[in-house]
């Protein structure tokens, strides 16, 4: 007898089983908020701040960095200077740029990424970025 009820669960439970429709799966991930860092952060996990000048001035728009990894906001198809000397990647393990030098005074970008992680071709040289009314890029100012 106590087959009998082992067998009718058992046949109960693959009746429910097989006629149970499935709905389509949802995935959701949370990347959370951007990292709070005054001169942008990594394009790579875990997202630490980049030290003052890694980034040239086609990563901001108004002072405001346009982000990177998860949460970049520039256009498709955008490369833009950084100094890799600067990304622990590289082998940086130094202190930040001197606090109190004048914004982006010592940038010299060497290589161009995408925000995704990607090197590649900007479409112009590091040189003549400026982000500054009068700065001609390249480390010198007005004359």
């Amino acid at each position: 007898m106590a087959y009998g009820k082992v067998l009718a669960s058992s046949v109960l439970a693959t009746i429910l089983l097989c006629c149970a429709s499935l709905g389509p799966a949802q995935v959701a991930v949370d990347i959370g908020v951007a990292p709070v860092c005054p001169y942008g952060y990594f394009d790579y996990a875990p997202y630490d701040c980049a030290p003052y000048g890694y980034y040239g001035p086609d990563w901001f728009v108004g002072g405001v960095f346009i982000g990177a990894g998860p949460w970049f906001h520039g256009h498709p198809g955008f490369y833009g200077h950084v100094d890799n000397r600067f990304d622990p990647h590289h082998g940086y393990n130094g202190p930040l740029p001197q606090r109190g030098e004048a914004q982006f005074n010592h940038f010299h970008g060497n290589e161009a990424r995408d925000g995704q992680g990607h090197v590649g071709n900007p479409g112009h040289d590091a040189g003549s970025e400026h982000a500054l009314p009068g700065f001609r890029g390249g480390g010198h100012g007005r004359r």
